[in-house]
Order: structure tokens, then sequence, then C-alpha cells
């Protein structure tokens, strides 16, 4: 444990920090197995387009989870250590893929990330002006939550357009 780095903690506890990034790490490697997994049973249309982006945001969500891990231990914190306890302690549902078309994976992904963005969005509140480094580590894992949105719902999108073209 960081003793000066902990002691530029203004107005919060090290403990309350700790607690809510243990939930979005929990929350990081839920995602990362959704995207994993669903990267493999999707199907449909532009399947290979969606595997593709899939896999990137699984690689992100794991580097989030190592960004995280890294920031719990930094205060002194012990990050969440069995798998079993991460559906128990996350802030977003895990969404089995058991439709494997590839609209109902999008949807998912993208509901996933809208809770990503909301979560992150709040802990921005919670550490604004009371701890910097885990204020700017939430900035930048927003960032990507806010961009991996975009990139979902731009194929979800690109689909719905090419579908009803098709239907013409």
């Amino acid at each position: 444990m960081a003793k000066r780095g902990i002691s530029i903690l203004k107005g919060i506890e090290a403990q309350t920090v700790i607690d809510v990034l243990n939930k979005a790490y929990c929350d990081e490697w839920l995602a990362y197995y959704q995207y994993f997994i669903e990267s493999k049973v999707v199907k449909g249309i532009m399947k290979d387009a969606v595997m593709a982006e899939l896999n990137l945001h699984a690689a992100d969500e794991l580097r989030h989870a190592t960004m995280v891990c890294g920031r719990i231990i930094q205060l002194g914190g012990t990050p969440i250590l069995h798998p079993s306890e991460w559906l128990t302690h996350s802030n977003c549902k895990y969404d089995a893929p058991t439709n494997p078309d590839v609209r109902a994976i999008l949807d998912q992904a993208i509901s996933g990330e809208q809770c990503a963005i909301t979560t992150y969005s709040n802990l921005l509140e919670l550490t604004r002006e009371k701890d910097i480094v885990t204020y700017d580590l939430i900035s930048q894992i927003l960032a990507d939550e806010v961009e991996h949105e975009e990139d979902l719902q731009s194929l979800f999108d690109d689909i719905e357009e090419f579908i009803e073209q098709f239907k013409q």
C-alpha cells in the first residue's frame, strides 16, 4: 500500500474507493467473458465483422480489469479473488448469449456498454476532486466504454440498414 499515495485522498476513504472499484472489477471480468463467448457463438449477417469487434472489446475489458485491479492494490485493497463472486458484486448483469443471432448479440453488448457508461459516470462523480488518480483512471476507461457503445451501435445500424435494403 502506498501510504503517501493514499494521503492525497481528500474527503473520501480509501475503503470506499476500493469497494466501488471492486464492483467495477467484477463488471470488467463479466464483460470480458461476455464478449469472448459472444464472439464464439454469434451467427448471421456480417458475423465476421461483429466477431472482430467483440474480440477487440474483450481485450479492452481485460485491460480495464487489469487497470482497476492495480488501483485497488495501490489503495491497499484486495481485488475480488474468486470468479463466483463476480455476479454477486457486479453493477451490471451478465447476459448469456442464448440467442446467437447477430442482432441479439449486439443488442446485449450495447446494453452492457450502457451499464458500464452509467457505472463509470457515477464513479467519476464519486471521485471528482477527492481521488485524482482514480478519477483519471476511470476517465480513461469511460472514454473506451463510450467508444465501444458507438462501435457496436454502428454495426447494429449497418445490419439493420442492409436488411431494409435487402427487403426492397
